[in-house]
């Protein structure tokens, strides 16, 4: 694993911000550092060399091209056979690879690669660039690019390009990105994930390998947490009769309490495989000093981003003073086969899972790279192996999750291969909680929040951010229809740390919209100016379908006039609503952030009421709704009777069918309340709606 970097069209500033932009990310590759212009720098590229195989000094260039590639290719020495190309590692594959086809061949021959990889070939003869990443986005990649002077800029991290001031954004692994240099046209080419016919056997076969081609010639590590997933993987290496280094890191202070509970598990897990278990037992002190150099990292203040890359940090670290130079994970196994414990909620678990899947190259694997590669460690994530993910996406989802005689087992396949792997049952079907939890670093962060003075575990590691605005999280808009799921997604967006820059409201005319809830959008107004936000608001027609170009026009004004990376909705359960959001964000390489999404529909009613946040009922469309709830505030109260109702007649406690909007007239982040008259208009004795005659802003005391 290396860095890259890239500027085009920067002229005689190229190779300078090209070394700048080196010399931010040098602990991506500490064993050489060097940039190569040409075409009277029009196009400098940069790499820093983390060598693990070979020793061949990037940029590399041949008679018809340059190349920068940080990867891992694992069927190199089969292609370069195959093709008679006589190459010395799988950089210098890929070049003589893509040298040997004509450029607009190489969407297809990219297929052909099985591995992990970011990459920039540049045709010397067609003067165009070509960029890509693995279509899983194990390796990292981000763009920028200023359509009015036509440059381009790209590179490993984003902290590589902020160092010259640029910010840039994540390239989408389904998309690779071509420039022409000779017209100054930029243009994306779609990718899909091919998907096959799978069981267990072939999730099971898919995965073997996924290990085997994995293995190192170096000494070697697995990040060891005792569940499913690390132990998967630790067994297969076992039947290789390989025996890598076991590591886990937790937090081991009293002032945090008991020992951290993956621990115990990992150890029992250890001594059943007979392996080593090196442990790297961080103190409340240690972690503090470090906890500034890790926000850096990750790029992030996100409490749950900060608790999940603390334990890969400290887990890294150790590695590296065991002279590992690999270590595997058992990331994405979560992901791809339904394992997170809202789950369980899930109304359909395959779309969940490719609905998770495809963001994990902007969460997860991107701060995971960064914190292994901070530690001179390579992280190798067999999960997301190419034929494993095509298996895992196309598995029925009765083989990811299921319920027996009231228990839970998700990742169900992955227990039943390690049944059959031999791993006792105790072991295969254990519950785990998530690493933040179960190593203490979570627990960790909250003590630290408290002992400084602060009211959130946002709050604090914001006080203790080296970041700048601009690198803190990213930029977003938050989709607006002033009810309260919507209003508090974008309250925790902010709370963790996030710039909300702006708010996209649609109105459509279609009141009945499958999208939009909006009978009282017209309010969004003052709730834009009470939040100190700028209002889009875009009119639309409703139509089923046809709606969505009109979302996908507000998300292009917002990151047009407000340069956002994300965008944030109130999703909670419904797959149609939140699968046309992450499409249209998808289109555009914008992020799509769903805070809401399965939450326990009561309890998340409660904690919305106890944060402070003020909502009224403004229509109503079901049974056992009547004219009373019209202009009904949300209390506790009228939850207890929503229950109630969801017992009796079935009815949504958090309305997600379509039984009751809300509007809120008053929430935290508000500097003012509002205030309106309304009447009541009744269809039937169970539809009805408020009627608003006047409304304004007045001061909250």
């Amino acid at each position: 694993m290396c860095g890259i970097t890239g500027f085009v069209n920067f002229g005689e500033e190229s190779e300078a911000l090209s070394k700048i932009a080196l010399e931010a990310i040098k602990y991506r590759g500490k064993d050489h550092s060097k940039v190569i212009c040409f075409g009277a720098q029009d196009i400098a590229l940069g790499h820093n060399l983390h060598s693990v195989v070979d020793f061949v000094i990037q940029p590399l260039e041949s008679k018809e091209s340059l190349l920068v590639i940080n990867c891992e290719i694992y069927n190199w020495e089969t292609l370069s056979q195959k093709y008679n190309l006589n190459a010395k590692n799988d950089a210098e594959l890929v070049q003589k690879l893509f040298d040997s086809v004509s450029f607009k061949s190489l969407l297809r021959t990219i297929e052909l690669l099985d591995g992990d990889y970011a990459l920039a070939y540049y045709s010397k003869k067609e003067k165009k660039l070509f960029v890509a990443r693995d279509i899983a986005g194990v390796k990292p990649l981000v763009y920028f690019f200023d359509d009015e002077k036509k440059r381009l800029a790209f590179a490993s991290e984003k902290k590589a390009l902020n160092a010259v001031g640029i910010n840039a954004i994540h390239l989408n692994p389904r998309k690779t990105l071509t420039f022409d240099l000779i017209k100054k046209t930029f243009l994306f080419n779609e990718r899909k994930i091919k998907r096959k016919k799978a069981n267990k056997s072939s999730v099971k076969s898919a995965l073997i390998e996924a290990v085997k081609k994995r293995i190192p010639e170096k000494k070697y590590g697995v990040l060891f947490s005792g569940g499913i997933d690390s132990l998967l993987i630790s067994k297969i290496l076992l039947k290789q009769n390989e025996k890598p280094e076991l590591i886990f890191a937790g937090l081991f202070d009293s002032k945090v309490g008991s020992v951290p509970k993956d621990f115990e598990n990992a150890k029992e897990s250890a001594e059943v495989l007979g392996l080593k278990l090196n442990v790297a037992q961080v103190s409340l002190s240690e972690f503090e000093i470090e906890l500034p150099k890790i926000i850096s990292l990750i790029e992030s203040t996100d409490p749950i981003r900060v608790g999940v890359a603390s334990t890969i940090y400290f887990a890294s670290k150790k590695a590296a003073e065991l002279n590992l130079k690999v270590v595997l994970s058992g990331i994405g196994a979560d992901e791809l086969f339904a394992g997170y414990h809202r789950f369980k909620n899930s109304n359909s678990i395959n779309k969940d899972c490719y609905s998770y899947f495809i963001k994990m190259y902007e969460n997860d694997l991107y701060f995971e790279d960064i914190i292994t590669m901070a530690n001179t460690v390579e992280l190798r994530v067999a999960f997301l192996d190419k034929e494993l993910v095509s298996n895992a996406l196309s598995l029925p989802a009765k083989q990811k999750f299921s319920k027996q005689k009231g228990r839970i087992i998700n990742k169900k396949v992955l227990r039943v291969i390690a049944s059959e792997l031999n791993l006792p049952e105790k072991f295969a079907f254990r519950e785990k909680k998530a690493a933040q939890y179960g190593s203490n670093f979570d627990k960790a962060v909250e003590v630290l929040s408290k002992k400084h003075g602060f009211k959130s575990k946002a709050d604090y590691l914001n006080s203790v951010s080296p970041l700048t605005k601009n690198q803190s999280n990213i930029p977003i808009a938050a989709l607006l229809s002033t009810g309260k799921d919507s209003v508090y997604a974008l309250h925790l967006m902010q709370k963790q740390g996030y710039d909300v820059r702006c708010l996209i409201a649609l109105n459509p005319e279609n009141k009945d919209s499958f999208m939009y809830h909006s009978p009282t959008i017209e309010l969004a107004k003052l709730q834009a100016k009470s939040l100190g936000k700028k209002l889009l608001l875009i009119h639309t027609k409703g139509e089923k379908e046809k709606e969505i170009a009109e979302l996908e026009k507000g998300i292009m004004l917002a990151k047009k006039m407000f340069q956002i990376e994300g965008v944030c909705s109130g999703a909670l359960f419904s797959n149609y609503q939140r699968e046309r959001i992450e499409n249209a964000c998808e289109k555009h390489s914008i992020r799509h952030f769903a805070p809401l999404w399965h939450l326990n529909q009561e309890q998340y009613l409660r904690k919305l009421i106890q944060t402070g946040f003020k909502a009224i009922i403004t229509k109503i469309a079901s049974f056992g709704l009547n004219e009373s709830w019209l202009g009904k505030p949300l209390t506790i109260k009228s939850v207890d009777e929503l229950v109630k109702m969801n017992e009796k007649f079935g009815v949504n406690v958090a309305g997600e069918g379509g039984e009751y909007e809300t509007l809120v007239i008053d929430a935290p982040l508000f500097s003012k309340k509002i205030d309106l008259e309304f009447d009541k208009k009744m269809q039937n004795e169970f539809t009805g709606e408020i009627i608003v005659k006047k409304c304004k802003l007045v001061s909250k005391k």
